[in-house]
């Protein structure tokens, strides 16, 4: 699911809402969540999953062509963790389906 996915979604569903104000609002709460995270703060939405700011330390790499060392500076990630309503939805309803994982 793409944002312009979630905006159409989202219009579908409640008829008072124009496509303008779904994109807003999807914008809205996005950007929020991503300042949230940039200020180091954890996102939590129940029943849903919490987000959360991972850091990768520093490491030497290699450069696949020269294959000469190179130093790889030290990251801050955002990391998602599902819930476990998430969790068993996802896994109750791939099995109702009959999804098969792709390899």
């Amino acid at each position: 699911m793409t944002r312009s996915d979630l905006v159409e979604e989202l219009a579908s569903r409640f008829s008072q809402l124009t496509h303008r104000d779904a994109e807003f609002a999807v914008k809205t709460i996005l950007d929020a969540m991503s300042n949230a995270l940039v200020r180091g703060h954890r996102i939590e939405i129940r029943g849903f999953g919490s987000f959360s700011i991972n850091r990768r330390p520093p490491r030497m790499g290699r450069n696949p062509r020269s294959g000469e060392s190179v130093q790889i500076p030290e990251k801050r990630v955002p990391h998602f963790k599902p819930g476990k309503a998430l969790r068993e939805a996802v896994d109750r309803r791939t099995a109702e389906l009959g999804v098969q994982e792709k390899t």
